[in-house]
């Protein structure tokens, strides 16, 4: 890793890491290739469950409780610098993509008429400071626009859906270090003690209302997959024999299906909307996936292939996950212009309808690429780098004397 790419104050040999937990820099030297695939997989898996809504793909594979086992890994291998640093540096990678963000959403939200003071007082300016710095929940108004017009008058509720699990992990960035301390002097009470807290608060046993309670409860749900990352980065897995590792899980996993098949939803086994069951199949999903965790400091194989597109996710992993939701409703108007083709509206329209969401996958790739291109450079500016359009370590040429 060359110099230039490792924010001052960071030791020699330990890589800078970015939001996300996703390392900052573009070279593979420092970076477990394992941890960067699996992100690359968890936000993939993002964008076809929403495009899709196939409840199934919560089970097979839990992104959330991935990305925050693999962010709590790589926040305790940070914390050996001082903790408030640390916090600092992750703050001010995360914020300015999130401003970004806002800055094109919220001035939207109002040319298509929310009036938020009008419904909900003075208090909305202190909610609004939450697109500022989002330990809160940002407002945005639950009707927005036309549902017959360019954006269907949910784009806002969908834009802003995203926005949770920035919330969450800043929570679990500020509060890493007691937790990381916690963990060293009572491992299992630490990694155990978020389940015990959903079974209390997700399972409807305590209901805490509004946003608080949701915050509250996205903490639980996802908190032992957070220390979880603790245990991998201390080497814990190496100290418990692989198949009782293995069988705990798996007993934590039918736990997780058992309780979801007493508690579906309108939605079935969509483990969003189950918190214990979604903690409890995560949390197991994670622990097999990291006691098999190997350390590759290249793609082997056939993986290989996909080194620069891994590269690139990672890179630019909170882009892809605050913009995904937007991008994917702006397939909608750019599918929608092949029927104003003569040929396509009168032989293929059937066609296209039985195939939309299909269209919608093919489509929303470009469309992704085409959002890191334009606000992508932010999260360089964000982590002190020399702001960069496509990095996905590709060699790069030398630049004319």
């Amino acid at each position: 890793m060359s110099a230039a790419t490792v924010p001052a104050g960071t030791p020699s040999g330990t890589p800078a890491t970015g939001p996300f937990g996703a390392p900052a820099a573009a070279g593979k030297p420092g970076r477990d290739r394992y941890l960067d695939l699996l992100r690359a997989v968890a936000l993939v898996r993002v964008v076809i469950y929403h495009i899709f809504g196939w409840a199934w793909l919560t089970i097979l594979f839990p992104s959330m409780g991935v990305m925050f086992a693999l962010a709590g890994s790589l926040m305790a291998r940070s914390l050996t610098r001082p903790a408030w640093g640390v916090i600092r540096g992750r703050i001010r990678r995360l914020l300015p993509p999130m401003w970004a963000f806002a800055l094109a959403i919220v001035p939207v939200m109002f040319a298509l008429g929310w009036q938020p003071v009008k419904e909900e007082g003075l208090w909305w300016f202190v909610k609004l400071a939450w697109y500022v710095f989002p330990v809160g929940a940002p407002p945005y108004p639950w009707s927005s626009g036309d549902q017959a017009g360019l954006l269907e008058d949910t784009w806002a509720v969908q834009a802003a859906g995203p926005l949770w699990y920035i919330r969450a992990y800043l929570w679990f960035v500020l509060a890493s270090p007691l937790l990381l301390r916690a963990f060293r002097k009572l491992p299992w009470a630490t990694l155990l003690a978020p389940l015990g807290l959903t079974a209390v608060i997700g399972s409807g046993l305590v209901t805490i209302p509004g946003e608080t309670g949701n915050a509250l409860s996205d903490f639980a749900v996802f908190g032992s997959c957070w220390v979880l990352g603790f245990a991998h980065h201390d080497g814990l897995f190496k100290e418990v024999p692989r198949y009782l590792t293995v069988s705990l899980a798996s007993i934590v996993m039918g736990f997780g299906l058992w309780w979801a098949s007493g508690h579906l939803t309108a939605d079935g086994w969509d483990l969003n909307d189950i918190p214990p069951a979604q903690a409890a199949w995560s949390l197991g999903f994670c622990v097999i996936l990291l006691q098999y965790a190997p350390s590759w400091q290249e793609l082997p194989g056939r993986l290989a292939r996909f080194d620069r597109l891994v590269t690139l996710a990672n890179n630019r992993a909170v882009t892809i996950y605050l913009w995904h939701n937007l991008v994917i409703l702006g397939t909608i108007p750019v599918i929608d212009l092949l029927w104003k083709i003569p040929f396509v509206d009168a032989h293929l329209g059937s066609a296209l309808e039985a195939t939309y969401t299909l269209l919608m996958t093919l489509v929303v790739w470009p469309l992704i690429g085409l959002v890191i291109v334009c606000v992508g450079w932010v999260e360089d500016v964000a982590a002190k780098r020399r702001p960069r359009l496509w990095p996905n370590g590709a060699p790069q040429g030398r630049r004319p004397r």
